[in-house]
């Protein structure tokens, strides 16, 4: 017998070496922690503290999510920060499509040290998008946008329907956070997939042109669609992502044992 999607919460307490790092994730619109639930668990396995909120309207039913409002998204995984910045020395933040973009938020209004994204989503490319404050009234749900996994037999467990009063939410969402852009400056990891059925390069071209003062680097994921961490390459994204983690926090320490090693030079 196949057990269901386990939507609840991922939670992890430091247990590596060096620095206290953790690390918040955000699941997608529509999804839950179940489509990044291996992806969270690698890095506590790695050692990291863990922080994966259930976002609210998630995991329930898509009436449930129609009466959420972007803020009610963004101040989950804003609580999820505060926690482990509470317990840890650095904290990262790491999202898929509508997580990367609440993952950015953070990174534009928190001192993060670093930001990991999968197929972040910043633009709604449908022409209806505009027009979704007026037709939620009108048009409840239209068809579900979740499950686009290129390798067989993957279940990301995402609503049946997607709500249009929520997808109004979420374009104002996308619209200010490419405002807040400019805001980041830690460093930002990509892993794109070539193929996406659900969002389009216009996100990435946001991306890069708000990016304006952190360094970026993007990672191209061959063989799989949109919830990557669920496809062929979900291994590499696992494994890339803890690489960049430890790579900026052996960067800091370094940079912190500099001035003290030049200090005993002079006194020598």
């Amino acid at each position: 017998m196949t057990s269901g999607p386990d939507h609840s919460p991922f939670t992890s307490s430091f247990s590596g070496e060096g620095p206290r790092t953790g690390v918040i994730l955000s699941h997608g619109f529509t999804g839950s922690p179940h489509g990044l639930r291996a992806w969270a668990t690698a890095f506590a396995a790695a050692g990291f503290a863990v922080r994966m909120p259930l976002l609210p309207g998630h995991g329930t039913s898509w009436q449930d999510l129609a009466r959420t409002r972007w803020q009610q998204w963004h101040g989950a995984l804003d609580d999820a920060f505060l926690e482990l910045d509470a317990e840890c020395d650095q904290v990262f933040a790491a999202g898929l499509s509508m997580g990367g973009a609440l993952a950015l938020r953070i990174a534009a209004t928190r001192p993060v040290a670093g930001v990991v994204l999968v197929n972040p989503g910043l633009v709604i490319d449908d022409p209806r998008a505009p027009l979704a404050g007026i037709l939620k009234l009108v048009l409840k749900s239209t068809p579900s946008i979740g499950n686009d996994i290129l390798k067989a037999g993957m279940d990301e467990g995402a609503y049946a329907r997607t709500p249009v009063a929520a997808a109004h939410e979420l374009n104002k969402m996308f619209k200010d956070t490419v405002r807040l852009l400019p805001r980041v400056t830690a460093p930002v990891q990509v892993y794109r997939s070539t193929v996406d059925h659900v969002v389009s390069d216009a996100s990435m071209n946001a991306l890069r042109r708000g990016l304006t003062h952190a360094p970026l680097e993007v990672v191209r994921l061959e063989n799989s669609y949109h919830v990557a961490t669920l496809d062929n390459d979900a291994d590499r994204i696992f494994e890339g992502s803890v690489d960049f983690i430890r790579r900026i926090t052996q960067d800091a320490s370094d940079c912190q044992a500099r001035p003290a090693q030049e200090v005993r030079s002079e006194q020598a």
